[in-house]
């Protein structure tokens, strides 16, 4: 008979960084520690119930990873500034939630580089480190400019983007470590290449509001994964309610199971049952 862990609605797995990244799955009250779960043959079964991770309406389908139409449309966090820092309206008048923005958006943010598939580039609250680079499944990450707000760190973002990539492949993330690389020489040279953007911006809004970081420390990352797949295929909850299959490994908020991989941020709000089977 299989054991029943945990079951609950389902939010992103948190994280501790340690000599090995430590993971708990939320799962309603429940917070089932992972990494104990590793070579355990496992099933996930959906029961079809999603509720809104926001105001806790049941939902026929989520949107931006966990909330209901209503909530997607009404709340700042699921604007497309959010996406897309560089488009930030709050000087406008027209965010639409100030108070929100004003918690969230305008406050200290990093620039950073990760090592994920690749080298790229991202955009971080400054309460979210290491997390953030966790979530990416970085194996390095290395703060380069601390900004005073969101819109900022989108423009220093964008200035970058013609010289690095900011997206993931989460595919080839999944499939192993990318090589190690000098986060440190590879700031410096984009800061060599984007001089004169870099001097404009801070014409723009001052000094001190775009801060270069030199040297700032590298934080490397270790995940518990026991076996890298080769080929990736990813499972869908609402097309098959049921998974089964041996974890293998824990990387960014992926679980790897032998039989294929899921990412557990995308079904926030989704009631699960986890059990050893």
């Amino acid at each position: 008979m299989p054991e029943i862990l945990a079951s609950g609605a389902v939010r992103k797995m948190t994280t501790e960084l340690s000599d090995e990244v430590q993971y708990q799955l939320p799962l309603g009250d429940s917070h089932l520690p992972m990494n104990a779960l590793l070579g355990s043959a496992l099933s996930l079964s959906y029961s079809g119930q999603i509720n809104c991770i926001a105001c806790d309406r049941k939902t026929n389908k989520s949107f931006s990873q966990g909330f209901c139409y209503p909530c997607f449309k009404r709340l700042a966090q699921c604007d497309t500034c959010i996406m897309s820092p560089e488009k930030c309206h709050y000087d406008a008048g027209t965010c639409r939630e100030p108070q929100w923005g004003e918690a969230n958006c305008m406050i200290d943010h990093f620039v950073y580089l990760s090592n994920t598939s690749g080298v790229k580039v991202g955009i971080t609250r400054h309460s979210q480190v290491p997390t953030r680079w966790i979530d990416q499944g970085a194996t390095q990450a290395q703060p380069i400019f601390r900004v005073s707000t969101r819109l900022q760190s989108g423009l220093v973002e964008t200035m970058f983007k013609s010289h690095v990539a900011d997206k993931t492949s989460w595919q080839a993330m999944l499939k192993g470590d990318a090589e190690p690389v000098d986060l440190e020489q590879r700031r410096q040279a984009l800061m060599s290449a984007c001089g004169d953007e870099l001097a404009a911006l801070q014409e723009r809004f001052g000094l001190q509001a775009i801060t270069p970081l030199e040297g700032a420390e590298e934080t490397r990352i270790r995940y518990p994964v026991l076996e890298h797949p080769t080929k990736v295929k990813s499972f869908n909850l609402d097309k098959a309610p049921l998974i089964e299959g041996t974890l293998q490994g824990i990387k960014g908020q992926y679980l790897i199971f032998d039989t294929g991989v899921i990412n557990m941020r995308k079904y926030a709000g989704y009631h699960l049952e986890v059990a050893k089977i």
